[in-house]
């Protein structure tokens, strides 16, 4: 029942969820059917009763048209010897070629992603408002995509400009006579409504057809994208639980007759490993994942066949059971357009549903060794033409790669670099009067790389380079906090809804603590370790702090940096980022990764 074999070697393991059921095999389920049941046609004159449908999907592209550089562009591979190899992936001209190849010999095929298609994307795409992202979506055949948080990031009008097409509303269109025509694709957002009217802002589903089969998509992203996204982002929608929503609307299509449902769901989980073809089913069903698609998967209707995820960059194929204990895919992809997955939907005519037991699903890499797909070759090369200009122009020089997407580690070298940048920035006293920066893991979106992209030479850091670094251009913004309010900032990285999974500042230099992973809670930051040059923070004193604009908004759980007062906006992150590399950095004398011996860990 498996699909097509594909050419490409870098693939995992297929899961089944015969097996999960308690079947030997595959065919131990077809050998218990009627007859009838699993007659496919194959030229003997008889109609077929189930046909395979072939799901490609993956998430999290995040604008990344060219080959992400350095570690954000590798993926992790176990091999049969047990050793971990580096696989240089991603781009959308292989991509392009993967899904392609993908799709031969399979005549239902559907492909579907799991959100944050745009937002945060290097300059390629994000200086044009992330336009050639869509237009590569539309050449890359997309059928439908959820709705991810980066999906917000310019608001609701902005997304459905996206949807529908035009030229921006301030820049205008960016070639002569040509006017942005908009997705091909429906964005499904069944979960984020107008607070106003209460209705969906893009449609909640889709159905897919092809002779008869027919497969309803929700896409959904995170409840908390507030929490995620800048106020002005979301500002006028409300964001609703992914259970409730996605039960609801499965009902809807399945009163429509549609009963073959997959759900596109913007959160994820993690991975036992970080090879993308580890076992996930081991030592049983999803107990190889973990995180909040867990709870979900566990609690949305068996009305859904199949969920897509995204949101945690993170690559799985697991079978995490329904609620009525039944063996259902979940899949994640990694991110940036390095994997994709391939799941086999067998489809039921009679009874219009998928045969559950009969799914298989893999992820497979996104490899360099393959032909480039020659009409997003095109396409780069028209937008890189018009981004020229200002992408290559030399910002800084480095020594060596500064990682901060690619380090695993609390404390980032990129991390330290960025904080110190806005510390220097923002410390004289007209411009805020700084005394120590924070600066959110999250939003450095990938590592300065010593190796040159370009023409421009190795250890030259380019304008497009440290866009893609920090592509929001959030404002900066200098406030009042307590010393008690720092203290209880630090602790809100480890605790309330940043405990399970927490979310480190990176701190400019002068700031030192002691981070205890033993302990739980805010008991991790120990208070009485924590310094500014020196000196123990005093609960009582007032301190200037330098945050960028979704900090200062209380984002990613940090109500203690949303209660300052007194605040001072400055210029952009970007803009106080290459301002430090200009000033700190010449050809002769190039920046150097910082130390990072800021947060010392207790593991």
């Amino acid at each position: 029942m498996s699909a097509t074999p594909h050419p490409q070697k870098n693939r995992a393991p297929r899961r089944v969820l015969a097996a999960a059921a308690g079947l030997a095999t595959v065919g131990a389920l077809v050998a218990a059917m009627p007859a009838d049941a699993h007659d496919r046609g194959h030229g003997h004159g008889h109609p077929s009763r189930t046909v395979d449908v072939q799901l490609l999907s993956f998430n999290d592209l995040h604008g990344n048209l060219e080959p992400p550089a350095g570690s954000a562009g590798t993926v992790s591979e176990t091999q049969a010897d047990g050793t971990v190899k580096s696989v240089p992936a991603g781009g959308v001209e292989y991509l392009a070629t993967s899904l392609r190849d993908a799709r031969k010999g399979n005549p239902y095929s559907v492909t579907a992603a799991g959100g944050d298609m745009v937002g945060a994307s290097p300059l390629l795409s994000g200086l044009f408002h992330d336009e050639p992202t869509i237009e590569a979506l539309n050449g890359l055949d997309l059928d439908v995509t959820a709705v991810g948080n980066h999906e917000f990031d310019e608001g609701a009008t902005e997304l459905a400009r996206l949807q529908n097409g035009g030229c921006h509303p301030v820049e205008g269109c960016y070639e002569k006579g040509k006017k942005f025509k908009g997705a091909d694709f429906p964005y499904l957002a069944a979960n984020v409504t107008d607070e106003k009217t209460g209705k969906p802002v893009l449609k909640p589903y889709t159905v897919w057809k092809k002779n008869g089969v027919k497969i309803g998509f929700i896409g959904v992203t995170l409840e908390g994208t507030p929490n995620i996204v800048t106020a002005n982002g979301v500002k006028g929608l409300k964001f609703h639980d992914e259970i409730e929503t996605v039960n609801k609307y499965a009902k809807e299509l399945d009163r429509q007759g549609v009963k073959s449902i997959v759900a596109l769901i913007h959160e994820g989980g993690a991975p036992a490993s970080s090879s993308y073809n580890y076992d996930c089913d081991s030592p049983g069903a999803g107990d190889g994942i973990s995180g909040p698609i867990t709870d979900i998967a566990k609690g949305i209707t068996p009305k859904v066949d199949a969920l897509v995820t995204g949101h945690t960059h993170q690559a799985y194929v697991c079978t995490v059971p329904d609620p009525s204990g039944k063996p259902r895919m979940v899949t994640s992809a990694s991110s940036f357009g390095k994997l994709y997955t391939d799941t086999t939907l067998t489809y039921d005519r009679r009874t219009k549903d998928i045969v559950r037991t009969s799914v298989e699903s893999a992820n497979h890499i996104v490899s360099r060794d393959q032909a480039k797909a020659t009409d997003m070759t095109k396409l780069i090369a028209r937008w890189n033409t018009l981004a020229a200009p200002i992408a290559g122009r030399p910002q800084g020089f480095i020594s060596a790669d500064i990682n901060g997407r690619g380090s695993t580690a609390p404390e980032k070298p990129l991390g330290n670099l960025i904080a110190d940048a806005q510390l220097e920035g923002l410390a004289p006293a007209d411009k805020g009067g700084a005394v120590v920066a924070f600066m959110n893991p999250g939003g450095i979106r990938s590592d300065l790389v010593y190796a040159a992209s370009g023409s421009e030479g190795d250890g030259v850091v380019t304008y497009g380079e440290a866009f893609t670094v920090q592509p929001f251009t959030n404002m900066m913004n200098v406030v009042d906090l307590t010393g008690a309010q720092l203290v209880a900032a630090l602790q809100q990285q480890v605790s309330g809804s940043n405990e399970a999974s927490p979310k480190i500042l990176q701190v400019s230099k002068g700031l030192t603590y002691t981070l205890d992973m033993t302990k739980t809670g805010a008991g991790r930051v120990v208070a009485d370790t924590i310094r500014l040059n020196g000196e123990a923070i005093d609960p009582a004193k007032t301190y200037r702090v330098a945050m960028n604009e979704f900090l200062a908004g209380g984002g990613d759980g940090f109500a203690a940096l949303g209660a300052g007062t007194n605040k001072l906006v400055g210029p952009s992150d970007l803009d106080l980022f290459n301002s430090y590399l200009a000033a700190h950095s010449t050809a002769a004398a190039p920046l150097a990764p910082p130390a990072t011996d800021r947060i010392t860990v207790v593991q």
